[in-house]
């Protein structure tokens, strides 16, 4: 069983929703991701989000898109993001790691060389922006071998016909964008994402993450009550850029705002 399943399963069995944070790998600088990571953990977070760094992000708004450039400044690469998760797993053998990213750094690297080297170092799921399911049974069939998941994204504009479709494809959860656009911006509608997961629970059994839009505790347990994970990225990474300056003190800032979430999430799941 792979450690998102078993993650998914164990927090159904508890009556919980999980808390998926995203931060991008290297960034402000290499040495103090590891540590952001151990922290979240602590901090509440079932599943991380190690975003790797790419010089176009386009899913991403500004405040992801300058975290790749500071991440890029300090040449941070595909290859030490592993590295980041073989160091993560010296301490943590049990919470899932999920990659988020684009296509050109897997495919520079090949499909099966980044799958071996994933596989050893400890990565759980990898989610790819911009691979449709149609031009990925190739990277699919890769990552089945080495018991990766593949975790794909429905949007808003998604037709239930297209839903059905990346179900069919998907491993370990799907993540519905809750907001039309880039990430960082717009509000969420809960009751429209409530109407949208409707559909796609009709067309999988599959765990529905929710992400875009979650800035603090109200609107991660707004979320939580129609979710079966709440995913968060820009507000966190806009702490990170925040703390730039100061980072000893980064990791706890960090926790101090997952663990925000984490209380509104729990207080709502024993509500339910």
């Amino acid at each position: 069983m792979s450690r998102i399943k078993a993650c998914f399963d164990k927090l159904k069995a508890d009556g919980q929703t999980a808390l998926i944070p995203y931060i991008t790998g290297g960034d402000p600088e290499p040495w103090v991701t590891v540590p952001m990571l151990h922290a979240l953990v602590d901090a509440g977070a079932n599943i991380l989000e190690l975003g790797v760094p790419f010089s176009d992000p386009m899913s991403d708004g500004p405040v992801i898109q300058k975290a790749c450039e500071r991440a890029l400044k300090n040449d941070v690469t595909l290859n030490h993001i592993l590295d980041m998760v073989a160091q993560f797993r010296e301490k943590d053998n049990e919470t899932p790691v999920v990659l988020m990213g684009y296509a050109n750094p897997l495919e520079a690297m090949g499909y099966k060389a980044f799958a071996e080297k994933a596989q050893q170092v400890g990565v759980d799921g990898v989610l790819t922006v911009d691979m449709p399911p149609e031009e990925s049974s190739d990277f699919l069939s890769i990552m089945d071998a080495h018991n990766i998941d593949c975790i794909f994204l429905v949007a808003p504009t998604t037709s239930p016909e297209r839903m059905a479709k990346i179900a069919e494809y998907a491993r370990g959860f799907i993540y519905y964008v809750s907001i039309k656009g880039v990430t960082g911006t717009a509000t969420l509608d809960v009751s429209e994402v409530a109407d949208k997961l409707a559909l796609l629970k009709e067309r999988t059994d599959l765990p529905l993450g929710v992400g875009f839009g979650i800035r603090n505790g109200k609107s991660a347990a707004a979320v939580s009550q129609v979710a079966d994970a709440v995913v968060v990225g820009s507000t966190l990474v806009r702490c990170i850029e925040e703390h730039a300056d100061r980072l000893e003190e980064l990791p706890a800032a960090l926790a101090g705002l997952l663990a925000e979430m984490r209380h509104a999430i729990n207080a709502q799941d024993m509500a339910k």
